[in-house]
């Protein structure tokens, strides 16, 4: 893994098409599963119940889909750092899917690829489309264009 670093947030600007990554692989286990099940009051069975999961669908418990799109913020600071801004905001995101479920006991990694770098209110703002891959899947789990901006810092 090699994180790709900009030292200003000006030096985004001309970046689109840049890959960033792959992350390490994070494995995916029950306890995470059930900690978001917690959190969230999200309970259905085919999360939580590891016995029901079994004869399920999918063999086994799977994770949210709203964790697996939560660990794109996990997976971003391995891809992406960006220096010398005063501060930085989590605009949201634009074009979420889900793709295949994330099987308890896999493992998952992040992608990423600048898609778009543009001055806006005093600010850079990027959109980092973030792919979230199975090991062992031919399709992702997720993608999910995240969207960033940085206030560089003021020169006094």
């Amino acid at each position: 893994m090699m994180v790709r670093i900009f030292e200003s947030p000006a030096d985004l600007l001309g970046a689109e098409g840049t890959l960033l990554g792959p992350s390490d692989w994070l494995a995916v286990e029950q306890e995470r599963v059930d900690g978001f099940a917690a959190v969230t009051g999200d309970h259905q069975w085919i999360h939580v119940d590891v016995e029901r999961a079994r004869a399920g669908p999918f063999g086994s418990t799977i994770a949210h889909g709203y964790l697996t799109l939560s660990l794109a913020n996990f997976f971003l600071p391995s891809l992406i750092e960006v220096r010398g801004f005063s501060h930085a905001v989590n605009v949201g995101a634009d074009r979420v899917r889900f793709l295949t479920p994330v099987r308890v006991g896999s493992e998952i990694r992040g992608v990423g690829e600048i898609v778009a770098v543009e001055e806006i209110k005093g600010a850079i703002q990027s959109v980092v489309r973030v792919t979230i891959e199975i090991s062992g899947e031919d399709k992702p789990a997720c993608v999910i264009d995240t969207i960033s901006r940085y206030y560089p810092e003021s020169k006094s």
